[in-house]
């Protein structure tokens, strides 16, 4: 298996990864922190995956994807943390002025897990968001130790992985999902 990994520029290679399987259904479309709660909360069934259509249309891309193949395996969001919740978010702290980029969503498709696809996926939101200019890349990951996390939940990343992606722990957060905190993990590119 060969990993590629790409701008997430095909809206259908993001419907693969992250739309539902019911077009009604309200789910994420990793939607949460990059619009404002307002926006996310009215944007229901259709108009969600529309939203992320035009996302990928217009570019700059939402995030990358990875490819086995022709075959769409994996998604990062990645994006500068001024457009992103995460520019006011009460729980998550800024450890300086740099406009730093924020990764803060890493999705495998079922049956493509374990197979290192995560680790791609970090580093080629890194390298996307370096080739854009940003001077580092934030992420957000759950500081779960050796504790078993709920794939649902795990989507903010282990800590564990980032740390082997090059990532330092820059500051502790308030934030806290599925039981374990997050910490604030950080990559200089400069």
């Amino acid at each position: 298996m060969t990993i590629d990994v790409r701008p997430a520029s095909v809206f259908e290679d993001v419907r693969a990864v992250l739309g539902p399987k019911s077009p009604q259904a309200n789910v994420c479309w990793c939607l949460s922190y990059r619009v404002p709660s307002k926006v996310n909360n009215e944007l229901r069934g259709p108009a969600r995956s529309a939203y992320v259509a035009e996302l990928c249309r217009k570019g700059p891309p939402p995030g990358v994807l990875a490819h086995d193949g022709d075959e769409p395996v994996g998604w990062a969001a990645v994006a500068p943390r001024a457009d992103t919740s995460f520019a006011r978010n009460r729980k998550i702290p800024h450890v300086d002025d740099l406009p730093v980029w924020s990764l803060w969503c890493v999705r495998v498709r079922p049956g493509h897990r374990k197979q290192g696809i995560s680790h791609a996926l970090i580093a080629g939101a890194v390298d996307f968001a370096r080739s854009r200019g940003a001077p580092a890349v934030e992420a957000y990951p759950l500081d779960n130790g050796d504790a078993r996390v709920d794939l649902t939940m795990a989507y903010a990343g282990l800590r564990k992985n980032f740390e082997r992606a090059g990532f330092v722990h820059a500051a502790d957060t308030t934030s806290v999902l599925a039981g374990h905190p997050r910490v604030l993990m950080r990559l200089d590119l400069r």
